[in-house]
């Protein structure tokens, strides 16, 4: 399996990894079980994948703790955790964001605990408080890098105005924003900017909520109580652009004996702007089912015709 550099740092991971929101998000999704959750981890672990992305956000510290707990037993040094933080969480219980230095060393020992490890791979600052000048949060976790505690440095759900200022002092390592082949904004700026500056790329959303799987139609309607109901992506004319370009995918994947969601994840690998693609999963196997996009080598052809189709 081909190996990704995330940024300056010496973090080396592969290009497929595990989006966790699903494993402890309680206040994210409903039904949730500890005991899949735990076992979705073990499942990405066992099939190849290493890098694991939480959050103190999925499941306020839950996910976290579960992803401590199911790590255990396997060599923490082949394991790449990638956690963000910056919500605090205030006495009546309100969610504050807060990006000061303090707060952020705090969240790294608190993360630090929640998943009974001496460091993190990657911590990212989820969210700008917009008051804090990110560049001072940023040397405030190149402190904590240089002390062993993190690996790399990352952001998050930033503009490119604000990912300027973060990267004043040119310590960001790694940059995890909304991508995916319906979404193509990053490419204008903000890719150009990460390349020239060394900045690995994240994309969250990879399966832009289940439009690239193929489990769609150009036929599909969504109720009215449906949350994607009254979202411009599930319908009308957008919609059946979109349905037409996973149309266009369903060739390649049949002569790779695969699924659309399987070549989406392929295509991302294969991107020269993207390091590391991390689809979340609700069940183990749907991480198998991921997990079989890192044995599928498009053709260059092939990842210009999907490229084209959106």
């Amino acid at each position: 399996m081909q190996k990704v550099k995330i940024g300056k740092s010496d973090v080396i991971t592969g290009p497929l990894g595990l989006g966790t929101n699903a494993v402890g998000g309680h206040n994210l999704f409903p039904n949730l079980s500890n005991e899949v959750g735990i076992e979705i981890v073990k499942t990405a672990l066992d099939s190849g994948i290493t890098l694991l992305d939480t959050a103190f956000a999925y499941g306020m510290g839950e996910s976290e703790k579960l992803i401590g707990e199911a790590i255990k037993g396997y060599d923490r040094s082949k394991i790449q955790i990638a956690t963000k933080g910056c919500q605090k969480v205030e006495k009546d219980g309100n969610v504050v964001i807060n990006d000061s230095p303090e707060f952020l060393k705090q969240c790294v020992e608190d993360s630090l605990k929640r998943l009974q490890t001496d460091y993190l791979d990657i911590f990212y600052i989820h969210f700008p408080d917009g008051h804090t000048p990110l560049n001072e949060s940023v040397a405030a976790l190149n402190e904590l890098k240089k002390a062993g505690k993190i690996r790399a440095i990352g952001v998050s759900n930033l503009s490119m105005e604000q990912l300027k200022e973060a990267n004043l002092d040119n310590l960001v390592d790694i940059d995890e924003e909304k991508y995916n082949l319906v979404d193509r904004e990053a490419e204008k700026e903000r890719f150009p900017y990460l390349r020239d500056h060394d900045i690995s790329f994240v994309p969250f959303f990879p399966l832009a909520s289940g439009l690239l799987t193929g489990k769609y139609s150009k036929a599909t309607t969504f109720p009215a109580d449906d949350i994607r109901h009254d979202d411009p992506d599930f319908k009308g004319e957008d919609f059946k652009k979109i349905m037409e370009g996973v149309d266009a995918i369903r060739p390649i994947a049949e002569k790779h004996h695969a699924t659309v969601a399987q070549i989406v994840i392929a295509w991302y690998i294969k991107n020269p702007d993207i390091s590391v693609v991390i689809p979340g999963a609700k069940k183990p196997e749907q991480v198998k089912s991921n997990a079989k996009a890192l044995d599928i080598n498009l053709t260059d052809a092939e990842y210009q015709k999907i490229d084209e189709s959106f």
